[in-house]
């Protein structure tokens, strides 16, 4: 057995980060609801598929708005492992928002192996800053943006709290972002070298070291709500559990949550859900900003 990261080998490596696998056999089924959802919801009054942030294939969003162009909104960064996955299939999670008045952007963009890592990041924050110069025209007060996304979107959430806006955009300010929610985040990409998850991001050490939120603080003290599933691996459980501990702050409150029994798949199901617990402390985050 060889040892290469934090006394895992590889075979356990695989196992607590290859989620498909972990879920079994009804995966596709799952997937399929959320499609069923999904395609239902982009018929919602008030939603606006397929809007160009930029000039790539995939630099697209879907607006779902909560129709309240004085209210806040909510950036949604889908998961995948950066090498798969898609917008659409994740707007069931807009529900419950739009319905309690917040507006909310799910994003596309580029995956692995087409590009690198490092390119995604910038992608994620030119879609935040045109959602920030377009606020008016879309409809929500530009100073409540709020982000928040699963697994590999968890990373780049945790990214987004990471950036010095005003180096990105000079019209942008420091706080831009008022609060981040990541849910089930990759904060430390080195365990997914030794992994099949690296077949599509192809990283090295230096790079996964360099991509890593636990090397990138945030650079305001806004809040987060760092969230997992209650029945997900010991290493997700860990990384959530380190991302707080390494950042939180007397000035910058980071709550850790628990989906109780859920798995990484399910909890999103739960954050669509008005009546959930998930949901509730989401909306309370969001509202006290």
């Amino acid at each position: 057995m060889t040892i290469l990261y934090k006394g895992m080998d590889a075979q356990t490596l695989e196992a607590e980060y290859n989620l498909i696998a972990r879920r079994g056999d009804d995966f596709p089924e799952l997937a399929q609801r959320w499609i069923k959802r999904s395609a239902a919801q982009r018929q919602v009054t008030g939603a606006r598929i397929d809007l160009a942030y930029g000039e790539g294939d995939r630099e697209k969003l879907d607006w779902f708005s909560g129709g309240n162009p004085d209210g806040p909104m909510l950036v949604y960064i889908h998961g995948g492992y950066w090498q798969r996955g898609d917008k659409s299939l994740y707007s069931f999670i807009t529900e419950s928002f739009i319905k309690h008045g917040v507006s909310v952007a799910v994003l596309n963009y580029d995956l692995t192996p087409a590009v690198r890592m490092g390119h995604i990041p910038p992608q994620i924050r030119k879609a935040i800053a045109w959602l920030w110069h377009h606020a008016a025209d879309l409809g929500f007060a530009k100073e409540q943006l709020f982000v928040s996304g699963h697994s590999a979107g968890g990373h780049l959430t945790a990214m987004m709290m990471a950036t010095n806006w005003p180096e990105f955009d000079s019209e942008l300010p420091l706080d831009l972002i008022r609060a981040g929610i990541p849910i089930s985040g990759l904060f430390e990409l080195e365990p997914l070298v030794h992994t099949s998850i690296n077949d599509g991001p192809q990283m090295d050490i230096a790079e996964s070291h360099a991509e890593s939120p636990c090397f990138l603080p945030p650079t305001t003290n806004a809040p987060q709500l760092v969230v997992v599933g209650g029945g997900e691996t010991a290493e997700f459980l860990r990384q959530s559990d380190d991302y707080v501990k390494q950042y939180q702050t007397a000035e910058r409150y980071m709550e850790r949550y628990d989906v109780p029994t859920a798995d990484h798949f399910d909890e999103l199901e739960r954050l669509a859900e008005d009546d959930s617990v998930f949901f509730e402390k989401s909306m309370e985050l969001i509202l006290s900003r």
